[in-house]
């Protein structure tokens, strides 16, 4: 145990393309991860997870080469075709940051479920690790949200982890059925009172206290949609605009 207040930043966003000899450099969003979990003085550890996508290798390696060039010292979790660490819940406990790659939040429910990783996830939230993601990295955090794991239309997902008592809406404002999803499953009670982000935007949770909006993409917005009777009623939250990444 560290000490350090049960923190979550979900997000739709922290990756963009990489300059110099990198495919893909982690933006203000992955460095704001780090920062909240308090690691100085040494290099941040950060465990890269990810079961969204299947393990894809390249992709892995994409991390790896943005972890180096960032100054993190990155460890990949596989879990395909087997777990590559001995010790999964004590590697994932001596973390800084846990990352969650996007993909199918659905088949990464699954296969988290099967290995037990749910719980060592949650064991680690509780300790203060830091839990963060992207898209399916960010819906798995709540009670569900919308995805698209099971085909290209839209379908709701309500058996997620539950870390936060909310649902979660992700690419709000480049996927064009998300929205409107969202209010229909929010007006007929599918999903509790749902956050939701812009790309670019995360949402940063202390317990279950939804305390700041933050983006890396200026003009872009954060909501919250309650629900009203049988309506769905939705507010803005203005994110504060992080430093930008050289």
């Amino acid at each position: 145990m560290n000490g350090r207040e049960p923190t979550i930043l979900a997000t739709s966003g922290g990756h963009r393309a990489g300059g110099g000899r990198t495919m893909v450099t982690f933006n203000s969003l992955v460095h704001h991860a780090v920062e909240l979990s308090g690691a100085h003085g040494r290099r941040p550890r950060v465990l890269y997870v990810g079961t969204a996508i299947g393990d894809a290798e390249h992709f892995t390696a994409r991390m790896t080469e943005a972890a180096r060039v960032a100054g993190f010292d990155l460890t990949p979790l596989n879990l395909f075709p087997m777990p590559n660490l001995d010790d999964i819940e004590g590697t994932v406990l001596d973390q800084d940051v846990v990352w969650v790659m996007g993909g199918s939040v659905a088949n990464l429910l699954a296969v988290w479920r099967v290995h037990g990783l749910d719980d060592i996830l949650r064991r680690a939230w509780r300790s203060g690790v830091v839990l963060s993601g992207v898209s399916a990295g960010s819906i798995c955090w709540f009670r569900g949200g919308t995805t698209d794991s099971f085909g290209p239309e839209l379908r709701p997902i309500t058996d997620a982890l539950g870390l936060l008592p909310y649902g979660n809406g992700v690419h709000y404002d480049t996927d064009a059925g998300r929205r409107p999803l969202v209010h229909e499953l929010v007006a007929d009670g599918t999903l509790p009172t749902t956050h939701c982000t812009d790309d670019g935007v995360g949402l940063v949770y202390r317990g279950t206290e939804l305390v700041e909006a933050v983006t890396e993409v200026p003009g872009k917005g954060a909501y919250i949609v309650t629900r009203d009777g049988d309506t769905a009623v939705e507010e803005r939250v203005e994110p504060r605009r992080l430093p930008g990444v050289s």
